[in-house]
């Protein structure tokens, strides 16, 4: 088993004072290896679940377990080491930082987790995927979907065993939406790595052999 929920419930304080459930999850699995993609309202509470996974945002109760360790009882240096070497995250902004090259963003994430800088690896996945003619080139003199492939290869350079991706073709133009998606995809078969991916959209859903709509395991808002 890559990923276990169990009794995870997450709210928010709103400006009156009163708390807003958002999660309320009685178990959630992923197997090692799988692939699944998570649809649901907008709102409903997506992007929040992928937080408290890795480890982001905590939850109020509850357990996390990514490969036998409960990040629910890591102190937040331990979470964030613990995401840096084992879990890749694929934002719908990318973040990319605007100062540093395609190779130095690569880089920059490989350091993060304490092993030592693999640069020919970094080189390796920007060749893989179409950028090792703009290694040296800042996220301004790219295209969005250069930028997304960037993230892409940023959120893998780690090796994680779970990559989360958080709608990494909303912001990609229709002819870049499939090259992405395969790119993650495949990487992620290649490698044996988990993959949680949320989207809106219904052909890229539609692709993946297990699609789990939000409400069907989180009991706040469900059917909204």
């Amino acid at each position: 088993m890559s990923l276990l929920l169990e009794n995870v419930r997450k709210s928010y304080r709103e400006p009156d004072g009163h708390m807003l459930p958002i999660l309320d999850i009685p178990r959630f699995e992923l197997a090692s290896a799988e692939q699944v993609v998570l649809v649901g309202s907008s709102g409903g509470g997506k992007s929040t679940l992928l937080n408290v996974i890795a480890g982001i945002s905590t939850p109020d109760s509850g357990s996390v377990t990514i490969d036998g360790y409960d990040i629910t009882t890591m102190i937040e240096a331990a979470r964030d080491r613990f995401r840096a070497q084992r879990i890749g995250y694929v934002f719908q902004t990318f973040n990319l930082l605007q100062a540093f090259s395609a190779l130095e963003n690569v880089l920059l994430g490989m350091s993060f987790s304490g092993r030592p800088v693999d640069r020919p690896h970094a080189v390796e996945l920007l060749t893989r995927v179409g950028l090792g003619h703009r290694l040296s080139h800042r996220p301004s003199q790219l295209s969005v979907g250069e930028q997304q492939r960037v993230a892409v290869a940023r959120a893998l350079a780690n090796r994680p065993t779970l990559l989360l991706a958080d709608e990494p073709t909303a912001n990609v133009d229709v002819a870049n939406q499939e090259t992405i998606l395969r790119l993650i995809r495949d990487a992620c078969r290649e490698n044996k790595v988990s993959l949680l991916m949320v989207t809106h959209s219904a052909d890229i859903a539609s692709q993946f052999d297990r699609q789990v709509n939000l409400s069907e395991f989180n009991r706040v808002g469900a059917g909204a």
